[in-house]
């Protein structure tokens, strides 16, 4: 079993920066790759930003790829999304999840995500 907590989103002016801080707690987390997922209402949740259990791999899609990066503190069991030049269209809710796939599949199939926090959320607005 495996706990998320989001913490960190808010309101932002465009071109601002933000970072969302993810908590893991649980067992064998060392095993588990942990993404950054976002979701508007009405729409499907999309994968924006993965990494593996060493964080030698990551992933980002090419919506954020260049302004968003996705770091990991396996000492203190934390993900970090470092979102810079945000966007308008970057409003959203933001959550991490967590499942033992590879970064590239598990931001491209937020179905197959094992755990969820709760979300935080992001609104970018001048």
């Amino acid at each position: 079993q495996v706990q998320l907590v989001e913490s960190g989103g808010g309101v932002v002016q465009p071109g601002g920066t933000l970072r969302l801080s993810c908590a893991l707690s649980g067992s064998n987390l060392d095993y588990y790759s942990v993404g950054w997922f976002r979701q508007d209402p009405g729409k499907e949740r999309e994968g924006i930003s993965c990494i593996g259990d060493s964080d030698a791999e990551t992933f980002s899609t090419d919506s954020v790829k260049g302004r968003f990066s996705i770091s990991r503190d396996n000492a203190k069991n934390m993900i970090y999304l470092h979102m810079n030049s945000l966007k308008p269209e970057d409003t959203a809710d933001y959550y991490c999840g967590a499942a033992k796939l590879t970064v590239q599949v598990m931001c491209a199939m937020p179905k197959w995500v094992d755990y969820w926090g709760r979300g935080t959320q992001v609104t970018v607005s001048s």
